[in-house]
């Protein structure tokens, strides 16, 4: 094939890993990639308003389809625009591929002020990524490329940068004719020590009261977790980790997994199973939540071992096939009773009672979503008190797929995230609730949204400010609200502009109706929530680590 760049390459390598949308914004350092992607016309180039947006929708969509999310963006400061972005997806472990372009070979690294040439570019990249690669001479792309796509797939999953300097990417090459037969190496997930395994087991056979904590490093092993669900164990679930089960089983107890009940029902237990969990800070109030006394952890990242929690005993291995291991040799000598079953569904029932008792005009919200959001919806969330209150619990997940919030907590990714999540998701309905605050941080992007007809519903909880930093200026600083109230648009003259529909609630019992009108429309709706006339919100304060009052 005449006139074969790299660039070309690029764009076939993507088409043969089924990338079906890629993310970002054209400049003149990506051109030969972008250009390629165009003229091929096998993939479909969402063009972001901007470099963080293009960043998030890249991993929304890697979320919703349990698959690879590409981005691309110029080198420089366009590269250093999407930091943010990546950052999430690490904390997400959701595998995207970065690809961003470098001024000319003869050039880098020598400070001469070329166009968009930023020193140590790689390096930024390598401290926000899982892995950053550059690609300096032509007849390595495809192994290169072959190795940036495993390392971002294989588990703990994150995104990896691909820096590709413009003149490499003009590089005429020959085609390479592994591409029509082109498969990544075997990701060779291990099932661990055997020897831990049979120490495991031990334990299971002698334990009465069981719990699995399941992360989203278990999010692959549904049927597994069945099997130990019908061996006895109830289950609880980290926000990420959301849907490994449907969280309408009796014996899931979803996320709620730091509330006070729980808290206590912990104490009665002989034994919890943390799978693919952090047990991170954010949820277990800086390590600070009392968990059973026996706590065996199953990870396959080895510096996982009592990074946050001392554990009784530590398995390196992959989720799904230790579980398996486990269930084979235990799912026939093992059964739950109807005490118990009876005893963990009280459990649930007196939880999600007590907790709705706390959300005040917003406490039928997520039984209205979930009854009109379609059950193969997806549930993108912002950081907003409505999400960190009710929208991370309460609005029950059936799948991982459908349960997608900026894990890092950062606000601002929820429009661009539930972006990609619809264009992953082949025309399901997406809900996206959003704070006013946030949504601001990446408005450009609702012209994406429009230009893209992506079916979702923009809920926005609109306070006129940033509600979760007002609680905590409350709680803690003498009620001093500086700098967290804004000025923002008029929302309907906003969609107005941006010609997309409109609807307004003002009143909590308007939800049901004015949702339901929003989600039978195809394509983008923003739907505005007044929250000064629906009602105050609940009440939110985590207080931030080492925290004391001023």
């Amino acid at each position: 094939m005449e006139n074969y760049n790299v660039g070309d390459l690029v764009s076939e390598f993507l088409y043969q890993m089924d990338v079906k949308n890629v993310f970002g914004v054209v400049s003149v350092h990506n051109i030969p990639m972008l250009d390629a992607i165009g003229r091929r016309n096998f993939i479909k180039m969402v063009p972001a308003r901007g470099e963080m947006g293009a960043g998030h929708m890249a991993d929304g969509y890697a979320r919703a389809t349990n698959g690879l999310g590409v981005v691309f963006t110029s080198t420089g400061p366009g590269a250093a625009n999407v930091a943010g972005s990546l950052v999430e997806s690490r904390f997400a472990g959701s595998p995207v591929l970065h690809f961003t372009g470098q001024t000319a070979t003869e050039n880098l690294d020598k400070n001469q002020g070329t166009v968009h040439d930023v020193p140590n570019q790689l390096g930024m990249l390598k401290s926000i990524s899982k892995e950053a690669i550059r690609i300096s001479h032509a007849d390595d792309a495809l192994a290169q490329l072959i190795d940036a796509t495993t390392i971002a797939l294989t588990p703990p999953m994150g995104p990896v940068s691909v820096e590709i300097p413009i003149d490499i990417q003009r590089t005429n090459i020959k085609r390479p004719s592994i591409l029509d037969q082109i498969k990544l190496p075997n990701i060779n997930l291990q099932i661990g020590d055997t020897s831990s395994l049979d120490q495991i087991e031990s334990i299971i056979r002698v334990s009465k009261r069981k719990i699995l904590w399941v992360g989203n490093g278990g999010k692959f092993a549904r049927n597994e977790v069945e099997k130990f669900i019908k061996m006895g164990f109830s289950v609880v679930t980290s926000a990420l980790g959301r849907g490994v089960v449907p969280e309408s089983n009796q014996m899931s107890l979803g996320a709620f997994n730091a509330v006070p009940l729980i808290e206590e029902f912990y104490k009665t237990l002989d034994l919890m199973i943390v799978v693919g969990s952090r047990l991170r800070g954010h949820e277990t109030r800086d390590m600070s939540l009392k968990l059973p006394h026996k706590i065996i952890q199953i990870d396959i990242d080895p510096d996982a071992e009592n990074r946050t929690y001392k554990t009784h005993l530590f398995h390196c291995g992959d989720a799904k096939k230790v579980l398996g291991e486990l269930a084979h040799r235990l799912s026939n000598q093992l059964s739950t009773d109807e005490e118990w079953v009876n005893e963990v569904a009280d459990l649930k029932s007196k939880i999600f009672q007590d907790y709705k008792k706390n959300l005040g005009a917003y406490k039928d919200f997520p039984e209205i979503i979930r009854k009109i959001l379609p059950e193969d919806g997806k549930w993108v969330r912002d950081i907003t008190i409505s999400n960190s209150m009710w929208g991370n619990r309460s609005m029950l997940i059936n799948k991982p797929e459908q349960n997608i919030y900026p894990v890092g907590a950062a606000i601002g990714p929820g429009m661009a995230l539930a972006i990609g999540v619809s264009v992953g998701s082949e025309g399901k309905k997406t809900i996206a609730m959003c704070g006013d605050g946030g949504f601001m941080l990446n408005l450009p992007d609702l012209w994406t949204a429009v230009e893209t007809n992506c079916d979702v519903v923009f809920l926005i909880m609109n306070d006129q400010g940033y509600g979760v930093i007002k609680h905590i200026q409350e709680s803690m600083y003498g009620g001093r609200k500086f700098y967290a109230d804004l000025i923002g648009p008029n929302f309907e003259q906003l969609a107005k502009v941006a010609k997309m529909k409109y609807k307004r609630i003002d009143h909590a019992n308007e939800l049901e109706k004015i949702l339901d009108e929003a989600v039978k429309f195809s394509g983008p709706v923003l739907v505005e929530v007044n929250v000064h006339s629906v009602g105050e919100m609940p009440r939110y304060f985590a207080p931030p680590p080492h925290a004391t009052k001023s």
